[in-house]
């Protein structure tokens, strides 16, 4: 056997037995989705030698980072689409008269991208909850060292009607969503259980923000009071809407209740390092 044919013969069981490998793997393997990075599409990656991985390092890193960034705005776009949809299919024809089947058609996706990116239905209609809960840790976490935690969420108060939050949003459009919650008994259900995942949250924040155990019963009663008076003004501030239609007076009326009920809160505080 001369060298040529058998450097030819070592070379067709390299590749036979890369195709082998490859071939052994499942479509379900072969899939591939926003979430896995790109390393993991690497064929046999722990068959490079190190000084391959390290000479590459810089490249590697330049040729990663561009396609991620594309991957995450994709994917960003793509839950945005899906959240729209349904929130427009919800107005229309009511939570729940609408199916995941529709949603996803209108969105113009398959039915597991809908539930990749909302586990449940119900999260394509509360779709912004984690963002405000993430508001909630930031201003806790963010205040000044002169301003005590509950004076801090005051503040938030204000500053989120100051910058039109659709948060503290007070419009028809807004008063399309209430409506929509109020016909459904699953998204009342699910509004109760987000506002007792807030109180969780609320405590867990105020309790490490003053360096506290996560348990500290004053940290659980500031967040319980908290949430009540946000819920009052929230609720107030609809209903002043509804009524005049006005936005600034729905502003107003839901501003001086988180004032009045701050005064309370802090009131029943004092002593803490929360007020």
């Amino acid at each position: 056997m001369s060298r040529n044919h058998a450097a030819s013969q070592q070379e067709h069981s390299h590749v036979s037995q890369r195709q082998l490998d490859g071939g052994q793997q499942s479509d379900g393997a072969r899939a591939h989705n926003d979430d896995i990075d790109v390393l993991f599409h690497i064929p046999h990656l722990k068959l490079y030698s190190v000084y391959f991985i390290l000479s590459t390092e810089y490249g590697m890193k330049s040729y990663m980072s561009m396609p991620s960034e594309r991957r995450l705005r994709k994917r960003l776009a793509t839950r945005q689409g899906i959240s729209d949809a349904a929130t427009r299919l919800f107005f229309e024809r009511g939570f729940d008269h609408v199916t995941v089947d529709e949603i996803a058609a209108a969105a113009d996706v398959g039915r597991m991208t809908v539930f990749n990116h909302f586990p449940r239905k119900e999260d394509m209609f509360f779709d912004r909850d984690e963002e405000s809960r993430e508001i909630l840790r930031d201003a806790l976490r963010r205040r000044d060292l002169g301003v005590a935690p509950i004076e801090a969420l005051r503040l938030l108060a204000h500053r989120l009607v100051a910058e039109a939050s659709p948060f503290v949003e007070f419009t028809s459009r807004s008063q399309g969503f209430i409506a929509t919650i109020e016909a459904s008994e699953t998204l009342k259900d699910r509004a109760r259980a987000i506002r007792d995942e807030l109180a969780q949250v609320v405590t867990a924040a105020l309790s490490e923000c003053v360096a506290r155990e996560p348990s500290d019963p004053d940290a659980r009663l500031a967040a319980g009071l908290l949430l009540a008076t946000w819920t009052v003004a929230l609720v107030q501030g609809h209903e002043t809407f509804r009524r005049s239609r006005n936005t600034e007076d729905a502003k107003a009326a839901f501003l001086v209740l988180i004032d009045k009920g701050t005064i309370g809160v802090k009131a029943s505080m004092t002593g803490t390092p929360y007020a």
